[in-house]
């Protein structure tokens, strides 16, 4: 039988996110952390609406990963992110231990590869995952900003 919970199965939920925040007038980016293929943390960004430059969609779901675990660590987490994350989120996840990490879109100007930021040496990553879809989402919200 083929595995139904693939990374791009995770991303649409992530991208899920993302949609609500553009509705939201935030910045479309969406997070759903997972374990034993189980989402147990789901989150977008929420800045804008909290006055809260660390109100992140992976932050958000950080915390709400570790109350559903009940501790700080998310050793055996995957998170899936439709952006690259920043330094900020970066340097959350290395504290967390995550096991791994799935981005969608790269972030060339704000990134955590761009910025230097250190991951935990037990975290792997893998990136481009529907980064098309997460893309032109950021490039949609962007245009209708300028509008």
């Amino acid at each position: 039988m083929i595995n139904p919970f693939t990374d791009e199965y995770f991303m649409k939920k992530a991208l899920q996110e993302a949609e609500m925040a553009f509705e939201k007038g935030e910045i479309p980016v969406g997070a759903v952390i997972v374990i034993d293929n189980k989402v147990i943390a789901r989150s977008h960004n929420l800045t804008e609406l909290l006055h809260d430059v660390t109100a992140h969609a992976e932050m958000q779901s950080i915390t709400a990963a570790a109350n559903y675990l009940g501790g700080k660590y998310l050793m055996g987490c995957t998170l899936y992110v439709t952006l690259e994350p920043c330094q900020m989120c970066a340097g959350a996840l290395y504290w967390s231990q995550i096991s791994r990490i799935v981005y969608g879109a790269t972030d060339e100007n704000r990134g955590f590869a761009k910025m230097g930021t250190q991951l935990h040496p037990k975290t792997t990553v893998v990136s481009g995952i529907m980064a098309n879809e997460a893309s032109e989402l950021m490039k949609r919200f962007f245009a209708e900003k300028r509008k």
